[in-house]
């Protein structure tokens, strides 16, 4: 399957309790339903959705800085059953574009170390490591910080 099988739009209040219950399957140390109600305002808090509901989303948001605006993708995950089929990648370059719409110059976010799958999806869109942040996760586990910049994410397209 494509992305184009699953819509991807703004998040909507209703679609919180999905988005907790992805949060739940993916992650170890899930964030609570309040995180995700704080964040529905942000420009690129977008979901994948199916007949049958949410199976993915992304939350990103905008820090303004002296006219470089810097994006952070906070979270990104989707369903354990929806997976291989385009849909984080999809997710991801919707939310960069928002992102790019409303001003952004450079997007960065936090992966785990040990996440392949992810950080090969991030180096496949240009993202690039900066750092390493040690026992950035509650287990212990490193973080390595990625960034890209929006205006050579978007030509390479």
């Amino acid at each position: 399957m494509t992305p184009v099988d699953a819509a991807i739009r703004r998040v909507e209040r209703a679609d919180l309790l999905g988005v907790v219950r992805i949060e739940r399957a993916c992650f170890s140390d899930p964030w609570p339903y309040d995180a995700f109600e704080r964040l529905l305002d942000e420009p690129a808090f977008l979901v994948a959705e199916r007949t049958g509901g949410v199976v993915g989303y992304v939350v990103a948001d905008a820090t303004p800085n002296h006219g470089r605006d810097i994006g952070h993708v906070k979270d990104l995950a989707v369903h354990p059953d929806a997976r291989g089929e385009g849909i984080g990648r999809g997710l991801l370059r919707s939310a960069l574009a928002r992102l790019r719409g409303v001003g952004v110059a450079v997007v960065r976010l936090e992966v785990r170390e040990s996440n392949a799958v992810a950080r090969s999806l991030y180096a496949d869109e240009g993202f690039e490591p900066v750092r390493r942040v040690t026992n950035y996760y509650r287990d212990g586990e490193d973080a390595i910080v990625l960034v890209v910049d929006l205006a050579e994410w978007a030509s390479a397209d």
